[in-house]
């Protein structure tokens, strides 16, 4: 493109023109969507050498005609004197220029703020709400009660003390722990396979963690207690195994096209295997179908323990290559030609997201569309970078489970609703409106 072109673009921009930029050369006024995607500057190659000469001299994003005049002398300087082709040599987007620019799109404060009120309002109604009632100000005494050296007594009689802290607090927190996984390992999914409609069980984790627990109900006579979580996490651990197993063989080097097939053909037949045996055992159909709806009925201290350690690391690790999910969102070639190690870092991610997920499900049950009704939700108030839908997902996915658990045990009281039901009432409409979107920016 011509830099009138691409002055053009830059000012009929709609995100352009409310983020006015002036460049750090000539000094002219541009506009600029700050390393988000669908830049004008998206349309510019760069050889590396006149890359990192314009780094030398800018360290912000610069106007159209500045790069325009930058990526001309860049072809002429290819241009052989015989007057044949020029070979080709190793190109960037001229994206790859604002290192300023895209350190600014973070967590604001506000955002940051906004999340954690949401987390802590939602776990305090969590605590607050149920049969028994028991007020804000009861909870807060009775928690400083229970540290040392502060001599506090709680007011609540000993009856409540036990409902708050052995029957709601750990459901409360169990739902939080599971909802901030699932929404984190979904926004990490959606980054690495970029895909929108992407969740955490895209590669088969729900379907094995379905056959490992059915098969726990309908062989076991204790599969109700300690063995059904572990069955139910090492089914989802084979699930996923045997997709990355089949991808790679497919794909060669494990694409992500070749990945979500293979997902799609191991939960198929894990399906089928769940089906068969459930046929077989007709009598466990409703404990099969109870846990397969998701809930946090029977949560305990017990199973935060176990599930805490798991949230802790994948969170820590999905947390930790956001800014690689920004460079992944523009394709394995463009990764690759920034210095990435696409395969590797893909790798780790998929591996937390996974290992996290396959924890939060054996706890749980299956509950759908928090990993894609969370992070959407960001990215349409927020930003488009991972760099805030990552920590943010985590914060708002934990609170959001908090509050459909509330509306699962409040809806009909003195009975519970599964919480997948809960889920999937707001998430099924939601999904159609994603991939209405979707289909329109595509189109």
């Amino acid at each position: 493109m011509t830099p009138r072109a691409l002055d053009m673009a830059a000012r009929d921009d709609p995100w352009a023109t409310r983020r006015s930029k002036r460049c750090a050369l000539c000094g002219r006024a541009f506009g600029c969507r700050q390393g988000e995607p669908g830049c004008w500057c998206e349309s510019i190659e760069l050889d590396r050498e006149t890359l990192a000469q314009i780094r030398s001299l800018a360290d912000d994003c610069i106007c159209p005609s500045c790069l325009g005049t930058f990526a001309r002398q860049g072809q002429g300087a290819d241009a052989p004197p015989d007057g044949k082709a020029p070979p080709r040599r190793a190109s960037q987007w001229a994206k790859a220029i604002p290192h300023a620019a895209v350190r600014s799109r973070g967590v604001s404060l506000v955002w940051g703020a906004c999340a954690a009120a949401f987390l802590v309002g939602a776990l305090l109604l969590g605590l607050v709400i149920g049969p028994v009632g028991i007020g804000a100000g009861s909870i807060a005494g009775s928690a400083l009660s229970h540290l040392p050296l502060l001599g506090m007594h709680s007011r609540l009689a000993a009856i409540d003390e036990a409902i708050l802290w052995q029957v709601r607090a750990p459901r409360v927190v169990l739902a939080a722990l599971v909802g901030g996984m699932l929404a984190i390992a979904g926004s990490a999914y959606q980054g690495v396979f970029r895909n929108p409609l992407a969740d955490p069980y895209l590669l088969g984790v729900a379907a094995g963690a379905g056959l490992g627990a059915t098969l726990a109900i309908a062989y076991v006579s204790a599969g109700t207690g300690e063995l059904l979580p572990l069955a139910a996490f090492g089914g989802a651990i084979v699930g996923v195994a045997g997709t990355y197993a089949l991808g790679r063989s497919a794909g060669g080097t494990g694409g992500t096209a070749a990945l979500i097939l293979a997902g799609v053909a191991v939960a198929a037949f894990m399906t089928a295997a769940q089906t068969f045996v459930q046929q077989q055992h007709a009598e466990t159909l409703r404990q099969v179908y109870s846990w397969l709806l998701g809930g946090f009925g029977g949560a305990d201290w017990q199973e935060v323990a176990l599930l805490a350690p798991y949230v802790a690391v994948s969170s820590a690790v999905i947390l930790a290559h956001r800014r690689v999910l920004d460079v992944l969102s523009l394709g394995d070639e463009e990764a690759g030609a920034l210095g990435l190690n696409v395969r590797r870092a893909r790798l780790a991610i998929v591996v937390a997201a996974t290992a996290g997920t396959a924890a939060a499900v054996a706890v749980s049950g299956l509950i759908g569309f928090v990993g894609i009704i969370v992070p959407h939700t960001i990215r349409l108030l927020v930003s488009s970078s991972y760099r805030a839908i990552v920590p943010l997902s985590l914060l708002v996915g934990a609170g959001f489970l908090v509050l459909a658990d509330l509306i699962a045990r409040a809806a009909l009281a003195p009975a519970e609703l599964p919480i997948g039901v809960i889920t999937a009432f707001f998430g099924a409409p939601f999904f159609a409106v994603v991939l209405r979107a979707t289909r329109r920016v595509e189109c």
